[in-house]
């Protein structure tokens, strides 16, 4: 590890209060924490087939420069399969049986929750309990995000925007998430599995029949590692006259974490934004 990473992980672990931040992908899993002077240092780390998240996530343990140096504090980011319950329906009692309902139960997953006030909903989303042990027996301190919860925050404030609807997709690691807002609550919030472009196509236009939006007024904005980027929106374009791709550098002011090669999107805007 050069000189220059080394200093900036120095001023990151002289703050007592810092945290690492883990992202755990479903095939991916990088590390990433902030230095007193603003930037973020960022590790993606690579992972061996064949052998689960959490046996990949020891041997990181070893081997990582960034994890060697961390603090005892973490802020972890999963990519599971994510419930969204009405806050007003919430109960952590049935948490369990709802996610069991909606998604096929693995005996090696335990139920999370994040409450979303601001969003009048609650995600209950899963994690590997082997891959949580890995992290416990690491970290004194441990925070659990679903990886998409700072995208939603984030574009919900963007949707106050204009007075047209807005309806909202991001793209990454081969699955679409599209969702929208009515005032202070989901509209729609749904994942797809979004390979190829042809499908993303399919179901942007769906959800956007689905929700009766008007192809004049309102507005389709995509975000994120898009499949065939300039092909989609010149497809979307022939439906939809307000159909525009996010650029994350004009997006968040020219923030340094948009000139981190293969950082994802929700990553920078967890950076720029927050939780």
């Amino acid at each position: 590890m050069g000189t220059e990473q080394e200093d900036q992980l120095k001023i990151a672990n002289s703050a007592t209060s810092q945290r690492i931040t883990i992202r755990v992908g479903r095939g991916t899993l990088s590390f990433s924490m902030p230095g007193n002077d603003g930037n973020v240092v960022f590790e993606p780390y690579v992972v061996k087939s064949g052998i689960s998240m959490a046996a990949n996530l020891r041997e990181a343990f070893r081997t990582s420069d960034l994890l060697l140096q961390a603090p005892r504090r973490a802020r972890v980011l999963v990519d599971s399969d994510v419930l969204m319950v009405p806050i007003e329906l919430f109960e952590v009692g049935d948490m369990d049986q709802w996610h069991h309902h909606a998604y096929p139960r693995k005996e090696q997953d335990a139920i999370y929750y994040n409450v979303l006030p601001d969003l009048n909903a609650v995600s209950v989303f899963s994690m590997n309990k082997d891959l949580r042990l890995v992290i416990d027996d690491h970290f004194q301190d441990v925070r659990l995000l679903s990886v998409i919860t700072p995208v939603w925050r984030h574009l919900h404030q963007r949707s106050y925007t204009g007075t047209r609807h807005k309806l909202y997709g991001y793209f990454h690691e081969q699955r679409l998430e599209v969702f929208s807002y009515q005032q202070n609550r989901f509209k729609f919030c749904n994942s797809f599995g979004a390979k190829e472009a042809h499908d993303a196509l399919y179901f942007l236009l769906y959800v956007w029949k689905q929700l009766q939006l008007q192809p004049q007024y309102d507005e389709l904005h995509i975000v994120g590692d898009i499949p065939e980027q300039q092909w989609l929106i010149a497809e979307l374009r022939k439906y939809l006259q307000k159909a525009y791709i996010i650029n994350p550098v004009a997006d968040f002011n020219r923030a340094q974490v948009t000139e981190i090669k293969n950082m994802p999107y929700d990553l920078q805007t967890l950076f720029v934004k927050g939780r």
